[in-house]
C-alpha cells in the first residue's frame, strides 16, 4: 500500500468510555479501524473478513470487549458500498465472527442494552437499487446468534437509525425510511412516506408511532437522546418535497416542534445524506448536528453556530461523545476521522489514514512513476511509487487539480502537466506552478450534453498528442485543449426506460433520463480504432477514427447495464473485453465478456468468480496474452486462459471495492474505493505460470529487471515511527522460486556476474550475524531493525530480495543509518553495489540446480557515466578489502590485550619485563579506538588506518557518483599507509609473538593465542 494517507468518507464511529483513549471508526468501504492513542494512529482490525463496507460500529456498554460491526454503509447517494451482515467481536476487535443478516446489504445503525451485551438492535435498509425481504429493525438476545424482525413494514421499507434510553434500555426508539435509488447518476434517489418514528417501551416487542406534531410527509428522520433528560429528543427530518428542519420534543417523543429556522443544522451532508444530532452527555441543551459542517448550539436547539467545518465542506457524518466526559469527541466526516480532548480546542489528523476513496488509476511515464486519481470527497492524488526516503511519505504526493470522481492522464510528452476529467471539466494542471486550467469542450453546461461524475479521459497509447474526453459524444483535441472535435454522435439509448428494480417511487419524466459514455478504451494496435460503452447499456467500436460507430452490444445486455471498463487487447485489434456492472439494477452478479471478432460474438467468462462481486474493471496484461486481471466490488482476480477460468488474487489486499487496475511495466495497480492505491510488484511469475508448474519438483522464474536504486537518502533525523507511510518497493532484485516438495538439504540461491564470477550467496541454512540477545544490548530500539531473513527451503513459492550489493565487508563496527525505516532498517556497512549489466540466478534444491539470468539497469535519474561507475565500484571494491584487511587486524591484536595483560600480572623477572615490551609493541601498532571524536594519530596504526579506510568505504559508497580527485589521492595514500601498519602488525604477530610464546613456555606461562575470527567490534554511537 503506497496511500495516499489522507482520510475517506468514514460513517461509523464508537469510543469505550472507561477506556478514553481508545476509539473505533468504520469506514464506508474501508474496513474498521482502532485507536488506542486519540487519534494518533489508527490500527486496520477488519482486514481478514470479507466486506470492508461499514455502517455501524457498537461498545458493549457493560463490556467494552464486546463489539458489534454492521456492514453495508446505509447511505443513499450516487456511490456506495453494500456488505453481507454483522460481525461481532468479543476481544476488542482481534477476532471476528459472522452473525448472519447477510442479505440486507445496508445496516447504518446499531444499539447495545446497556445492562446486557447479547442484546442488540440491529436498523437494516436493505438493498439499495430494489425491494428485498430483509429489511425492518432486528432484535438478538442471544448475542446475535439469531435475529428477530421487530418492525417490519415492506419490502421497500428499512430501518435507517435505532437509539435506546441509556436511563431506561426497555425504551427505545427506531426510524423506518422508505427509499429507492435508480440506475441513474443524479437525481437517482426517491423517497416514500412509507417510513416514520417509532418508540417502544417493551424492550422492543410492540411498537407505536410516534407523530404528534411531526410533519405529515415525513420521509426520514435521525434522533437523539439526551443522556441526563431522556425525555429530551432531538431530530433531523427530511420531508417528500425535498424540504429539511430540526426538531425537538421534551416529552420523550410523545409530541414534537420545529426547534429554529436556522436551516444549517438540518442541511444535508454535502447535499445528500440527512444530518445526525447528537446531544452532550451532560448537558441536555447542548446538541450537535454533523452535516457539511459541524454545527453546535447551547440552548436546546434554538440558536447554533459553527463548531468544525472548512470551506469547500469536510461533510461530516456521525458524532461521539464520551458519556463520562463530553470533551472528548470521535466526528468521522467524508475526510476521516478526528478527536479532541478538550472541547474542540483542538483535534487530531484525518492524514493518518489510508482510507481513500479512488475512482481510477493512471500511471505518469516517470521514473518513479506517479499513480494518479481521483479522490471521493478529497479531490485528486498523484502519488510516486517509490519515495527517496525509503518510504513513500507525505512528501511524495500531491493534489493535481482533478475533480474528485475524475480519471487523471498524465501528459506522456511533458511531465509537468496532468489532465483529468469528470462531470463537464477538463483540468489542466502545472506541476511546476500548482496553477490548473480548465480546458473543457463543454464551457458551459446545456441540454445537449449529458455528464457523470467519472467520465473517460484519456490519452491514445499510439499517438501522445491525442487525448479523448467522453460526455454523451466523444471529444479529441491534439493540442492540450485548446481546440476539440466531436468524433461521435450520442452513443447512449435514446429511450432506456425505467428498470422495474426502481418500483413505484419514481417521479414523473424521470423515465427521460439518459445514459452518458462510461468506458473507453483507445486501440494499441491502429490509431483510428475505439472502443466505447455506456452506462446505460451499449458498446461500440469505430474503425475510422469516429467517422462511423458500430453497435456491437452483448444481446444479454439491458438497458443500465453500465459498462464499467473496456479493455482493448495489446495482441489484435478485434479483441477486447468489457466488465459490466448490473448493482444499480438490483443484480449483484459479476459479468465480463470477450470478444475476438471486434464484437461480433462475445462470451460472458465468469467461471470462478462468486455470485456476488459487480465487476468494475478488466485488464489485459500487455505481455503475456490470455493473462488477465478483475477487480470487483470486493477482490482482485486473475485468469491465466483468457478469462475461460478466474482465481483470486487476493493476497494482503482488505475485501474493499477494487475500482481500476492498471499494469505499469512489471506492476500490477489497484485502486481502490475505500483503502487508497496498493501495488503487487513485479508479476513476472504470472506471467511465466503453467499450469504444470504444480507438479515441478522446483522452478525458478525468470526474474524481471532490477533497477539500482537507493534504499533510503534521506540524511535528517528520520521520521518517528507512527508518523504514517507507505511501503517503497523492494529495493533490488526480486527473485521467485517454486519448490514442489521441501527440500532435504539446504536450498541456495547464488548470484552470478556476466562472467559467471559469484557475487552474493544465499542458502536457507544462513544465520543471523547478530543473535537477539547482542541486539537487545545495542543502543536503538529494536523497532527500527531490518529482521533477518533466510531462503525458505519449505514447499511452495518463495520471493527473495537481492538487494544488489556485494557481501558487505568485515568491520570493526557497525551502526544503523540515520537513513532510518522503521522494521527496515539494515545493518551499515554493507557490500559494494554492482554495476549494471547481466547477471544470473543459481538456485538450488533437492540436487537440482536452476538458472534464470536476469539484468541490472541504472536508476535512469543518475546522470553518471558508465566508465564513471566502473570507478567507483573499483574504488569501492578496494575500500572494501582494505576495510575487511584492517578490521581483522584490528580485532585480532585487541582479542590478545586481556590475555597479555593477565600473563603480565602473572609474569616476573625478565619474562614480565618480555611482556611489558610486547605490550608496548602492540599499543604502537594497534593505536586508540577510533570513532567520531578520537583524536589524530600522531603515527600510523590499524586502529587510525581502519576508521580512515572505513570513512572514505563509506563516502565513495554512499552515491552514484564518480569518486572526487581528493577521494582518489586519499585512498592512495590510505593504501600505502595501510601496507605500512600492516608489515608492522604481520611481524609483530609472527616473529615478535613467537619469542614471547618461548618466554612464556619457559616460565610454564599460558601462550598468547590470536583469534582467527573474534568478531568483537567497538561499541556504537550516535550519528551526527
Amino acid at each position: 500500500m503506497i496511500g495516499p494517507f489522507r482520510g475517506g468518507r468514514t460513517r461509523a464511529a464508537s469510543g469505550v468510555p472507561s477506556q478514553p483513549n481508545v476509539f473505533y471508526i468504520g469506514q464506508v468501504n474501508g474496513g474498521v479501524w482502532k485507536s488506542d492513542d486519540y487519534g494518533r494512529t489508527w490500527t486496520p482490525i477488519f482486514d481478514h473478513e470479507s466486506t470492508q463496507s461499514i455502517g455501524a460500529i457498537a461498545v458493549a456498554p457493560s463490556n467494552p470487549d464486546t463489539i458489534y460491526v454492521a456492514s453495508g454503509e446505509g447511505l443513499h447517494r450516487p456511490d456506495l458500498s453494500i456488505g453481507n451482515g454483522i460481525y461481532k467481536s468479543t476481544d476488542a476487535g482481534k477476532t471476528w465472527t459472522h452473525l448472519g443478516l447477510r442479505d440486507g446489504f445496508q445496516i447504518p445503525a446499531l444499539a447495545i442494552d446497556p445492562r446486557d451485551p447479547n442484546r442488540v438492535f440491529a436498523a437494516v435498509l436493505g438493498h439499495p437499487y430494489g425491494p428485498s425481504e430483509e429489511r425492518g429493525l432486528f432484535r438478538s438476545t442471544d448475542g446475535g446468534q439469531t435475529w428477530q424482525k421487530v418492525i417490519n413494514k415492506d419490502e421497500n421499507t428499512g430501518a435507517s437509525d435505532v437509539e435506546i434510553d441509556p436511563s431506561n434500555p426497555d425504551t427505545i426508539y427506531a426510524s423506518m425510511w422508505e427509499a429507492r435509488e435508480g440506475p441513474w447518476e443524479d437525481g437517482n434517489l426517491f423517497n416514500g412516506n412509507g417510513g416514520g418514528l417509532f418508540k417502544s417501551s417493551d424492550g422492543g416487542t410492540t411498537w407505536h408511532p410516534l407523530t404528534n406534531g411531526l410533519p405529515k410527509d415525513l420521509s426520514q428522520i435521525n434522533v437523539a437522546i439526551a443522556p441526563v433528560d431522556s425525555r429530551r429528543l432531538y431530530a433531523t427530518i427530511a420531508m417528500s418535497p425535498g424540504k429539511l428542519a430540526f426538531y425537538r420534543s421534551d416529552d420523550a417523543g410523545d409530541s414534537w416542534a420545529q426547534a429554529t429556522d436556522d436551516p444549517r443544522p438540518s442541511g444535508r451532508i454535502g447535499g445528500g445524506d440527512l444530518a445526525v444530532p447528537k446531544v452532550d452527555s451532560k448537558n441536555a441543551d447542548i446538541v450537535y448536528c454533523v452535516s457539511t459542517v459541524t454545527m453546535r448550539s447551547t440552548d436546546g436547539g434554538k440558536t447554533w453556530s459553527g463548531f468544525r467545518g472548512a470551506p469547500g465542506g469536510d461533510d461530516y457524518q456521525n458524532l461521539w461523545i464520551n458519556p463520562n466526559n463530553p470533551n472528548i469527541i470521535l466526528i468521522v466526516s467524508d475526510q476521516g476521522a478526528i478527536i479532541t480532548v478538550n472541547g474542540g480546542a483542538s483535534w487530531s489528523s484525518w492524514y493518518n489514514q489510508p482510507t481513500a476513496q479512488i475512482y481510477h488509476v493512471a500511471v505518469s511515464d516517470t521514473f518513479p512513476y506517479r499513480v494518479c486519481g481521483g479522490q471521493q470527497e478529497s479531490g485528486s492524488v498523484c502519488i510516486s511509487s517509490r519515495g527517496n526516503d525509503g518510504a513513500v511519505t507525505y512528501r511524495e504526493w500531491h493534489p493535481v487539480g482533478v475533480i474528485e470522481y475524475g480519471y487523471v492522464a498524465p501528459d506522456p510528452l511533458d511531465p509537468d502537466i496532468i489532465y483529468g476529467g469528470g462531470r463537464s471539466e477538463v483540468s489542466k494542471f502545472h506541476w511546476s506552478t500548482g496553477q490548473v486550467q480548465n480546458v473543457t469542450p463543454i464551457p458551459l453546461r446545456s441540454s445537449k450534453y449529458r455528464t457523470d461524475r467519472t467520465e473517460p479521459t484519456m490519452f491514445s497509447p499510439l499517438d501522445p498528442h491525442t487525448l479523448y474526453f467522453a460526455s454523451n459524444v466523444l471529444f479529441k483535441t491534439t493540442d492540450g485543449g485548446n481546440t476539440w472535435e466531436t468524433i461521435s454522435t450520442d452513443l447512449t439509448r435514446e429511450n432506456p426506460g425505467v428498470p422495474a428494480s426502481v418500483g413505484n417511487l419514481i417521479p414523473k419524466g424521470a423515465d427521460k433520463q439518459r445514459g452518458v459514455i462510461y468506458s473507453l478504451a483507445p486501440s494499441f494496435k491502429t490509431i483510428n480504432t475505439l472502443w466505447a460503452g455506456t452506462d446505460d447499456g451499449l458498446v461500440w467500436q469505430t474503425r475510422d477514427g469516429g467517422k462511423k460507430w458500430n453497435d456491437i452490444t452483448p444481446k444479454e445486455l439491458t438497458p443500465w447495464s453500465k459498462v464499467t471498463q473496456i479493455s482493448a487487447s495489446h495482441f489484435d485489434d478485434d479483441s477486447a473485453y468489457a466488465s459490466v456492472s448490473r448493482f444499480r439494477i438490483n443484480d449483484e452478479r459479476p459479468y465480463i465478456y470477450r470478444t475476438h471478432d471486434s464484437g461480433k460474438t462475445w462470451n460472458l467468462i465468469t467461471s470462478g468468480l462468486p455470485e456476488i462481486g459487480p465487476v468494475d474493471t478488466v485488464r489485459e496484461d500487455p505481455v503475456r496474452k490470455g493473462l488477465l486481471f478483475a477487480g470487483t466490488e470486493n477482490a482482485v482476480w486473475v485468469s491465466f486462459d483468457d478469462g475461460d477460468h478466474w482465481q483470486s488474487l487476493q493476497l494482503n489486499l482488505p475485501h474493499t471495492s477494487m475500482r481500476d487496475l492498471w499494469i505499469h511495466d512489471d506492476d500490477l495497480i489497484v485502486a481502490t474505493h475505500g483503502r487508497a492505491f496498493w501495488i503487487l510488484d513485479d508479476i513476472t511469475p504470472l506471467r511465466e505460470a503453467t499450469s504444470s508448474l504444480a507438479a515441478t519438483d522446483a522452478h525458478l522464474f525468470t526474474p524481471g529487471p532490477a533497477y539500482r536504486v537507493h534504499r533510503d537518502t534521506y540524511t535528517d533525523t528520520p521520521l518517528p515511527p507512527d508518523e504514517p507511510t507507505g511501503a517503497n518497493p523492494p529495493d533490488g532484485a526480486i527473485i521467485d522460486y517454486y519448490l514442489g516438495r521441501a527440500a532435504s538439504a539446504p536450498v541456495t540461491l547464488e548470484i552470478l556476474d556476466a562472467r559467471g564470477q559469484l557475487v552474493r550467496k544465499f542458502s536457507s541454512a544462513d544465520k543471523p550475524d547478530v543473535t537477539e540477545a547482542e541486539l537487545r544490548k545495542q543502543l536503538i530500539p529494536l523497532y527500527w531493525v531490518r529482521p533477518f531473513r533466510s531462503l525458505s527451503a519449505d514447499a511452495g513459492m518463495h520471493r527473495w530480495v537481492w538487494d544488489l550489493h556485494y557481501p558487505a565487508p568485515d568491520s570493526t563496527r557497525h551502526d544503523y543509518p540515520i537513513s532510518a525505516i522503521p522494521g527496515d532498517t539494515p545493518r551499515y556497512p554493507l557490500g559494494p553495489t554492482v554495476l549494471p549489466g547481466s547477471y544470473t540466478a543459481r538456485l538450488t534444491a533437492n540436487g537440482k540446480s536452476y538458472t534464470a539470468n536476469f539484468t541490472v539497469k541504472m536508476d535512469p535519474r543518475v546522470k553518471t557515466s558508465a566508465a564513471g561507475l566502473d570507478q567507483k565500484f573499483q574504488l569501492e571494491t578496494r575500500l572494501a578489502s582494505l576495510v575487511s584487511q584492517t578490521s581483522k587486524a584490528v580485532m585480532q591484536a585487541g582479542s590478545i590485550r586481556e590475555p597479555l595483560q593477565k600473563v603480565s600480572e602473572q609474569a616476573t623477572g625478565p619474562t614480565k619485563d618480555s611482556v611489558q615490551a610486547f605490550q608496548t609493541k602492540l599499543a604502537a601498532v594497534l593505536g586508540a579506538p577510533s570513532g567520531f571524536f578520537a583524536p589524530p594519530s600522531a603515527e600510523v596504526t590499524l586502529a587510525q588506518v581502519n576508521g580512515q579506510v572505513a570513512a572514505l568505504y563509506g563516502q565513495v559508497w554512499q552515491a552514484d557518483a564518480e569518486p572526487s580527485v581528493a577521494q582518489s589521492e586519499a585512498v592512495k595514500a590510505i593504501e600505502h599507509d595501510t601496507s605500512d601498519v600492516m608489515k608492522r602488525w604481520d611481524a609483530l604477530k609472527t616473529a615478535d609473538l613467537a619469542v614471547l610464546n618461548r618466554a612464556l613456555h619457559t616460565a610454564n606461562l599460558p601462550e598468547i593465542r590470536i583469534e582467527s575470527d573474534p568478531h568483537k567490534e567497538e561499541a556504537g554511537t550516535d550519528e551526527e
